[in-house]
């Protein structure tokens, strides 16, 4: 069947049409863009550069950081020069490129949430075996296995959406490309494609919410046996895990657990997962960490002590 598509660019219709509300908004979305980078950043060299880099959790952390780093540009410098200029418009490639890479950074970042949960469960559940099961090699292959995930995930999106015929409006109640504002522009019966969004996303988004959940639940019941300064350790750790997967999936699964609609408030609750939890993340992470906390010192005064030592050596 050939697919009709005379649509060759978007309109993005963003956040607000109020001038003053858009150069807010810019301000806004610029510090948490600069927060983001710098936060991600600064745990992403701190880990790298310290003996955490060894620590299972912590080699996911910074992978964590450096997908939340890639995700959040797939949106936001976008969003930010849209608030300046008169008309958003996006072309069909670049849309669909953003459609993909949106989904697959998104991809890759639920998948390692799910790595770390486990990594916790061992630790906590199994500490015996710890050492044996969490090996560099099967981190390795979990990373590898959260990418590969990412990318089934965003493919399967892309090919829906590639294949979608656009004849008519191209007006994106959005400030992104993603699949349901495009389906509600498709010229044709878009409910079957819809089902498969909801199994894609919605459905894996509920499924290892639950599972996530569960498993901290079982850690919570394992910890009772704990003394209290190691059941101490570990909740800091738990709690700041357990926030980070509240905040991510609970918006991702309001979007796209539901039939092929959008709603006034799906703008707000993307900007939870593609913006406000990246920038988040670093500080969840670190305010109840004494470890990051104590890497972050190390790596960053030794940066400037050594800095300062150069300085000195040139005036000599």
């Amino acid at each position: 069947m050939e697919i009709r598509n005379n649509v060759t660019e978007f309109i993005l219709l963003g956040l607000s049409q109020n001038k003053e509300i858009q150069m807010l908004c810019f301000l806004f979305f610029f510090l948490c863009y600069i927060a983001i980078c710098l936060g991600n950043l600064v745990i992403m060299i701190s880990i790298t550069c310290s003996q955490l880099s060894n620590q299972p959790m912590y080699f996911f952390l910074s992978y964590l950081a450096l997908s939340d780093l890639f995700y959040t540009s797939t949106v936001t410098p976008k969003l930010m020069s849209d608030l300046l200029t008169e008309r958003k418009t996006i072309s069909y490639n670049n849309c669909m490129t953003q459609l993909f890479t949106t989904h697959f950074f998104g991809g890759i970042e639920v998948f390692i949430l799910t790595g770390m949960a486990y990594d916790r469960y061992i630790a906590i559940c199994k500490p015996l075996h710890y050492a044996i099961i969490m090996n560099r090699h099967r981190c390795n292959t979990i990373l590898i296995a959260s990418c590969a995930g990412g990318l089934v995930h965003s493919l399967g999106l892309f090919l829906l959406a590639i294949f979608l015929p656009f004849c008519g409006p191209n007006e994106i109640d959005h400030y992104f490309c993603d699949v349901y504002p495009l389906l509600k522009l498709a010229c044709t019966n878009t409910d079957k494609i819809g089902f498969l969004v909801i199994a894609n996303s919605g459905m894996m988004g509920l499924v290892i919410f639950v599972v996530l959940m569960a498993s901290y639940i079982m850690i919570m019941y394992t910890l009772r046996a704990y003394s209290v300064e190691s059941r101490r350790k570990a909740l800091s750790t738990c709690s700041s895990h357990i926030t980070v997967v509240i905040l991510f999936f609970v918006p991702v699964i309001f979007i796209y657990f539901r039939p092929a609609t959008t709603l006034p408030e799906d703008k707000v609750f993307t900007l939870f997962y593609t913006i406000i939890v990246p920038m988040l993340n670093p500080l969840i992470y670190t305010l109840r960490n004494m470890e990051m906390k104590n890497a972050i010192k190390k790596v960053w005064c030794n940066q400037i002590f050594v800095a300062r030592e150069a300085n000195d050596v040139k005036g000599i």
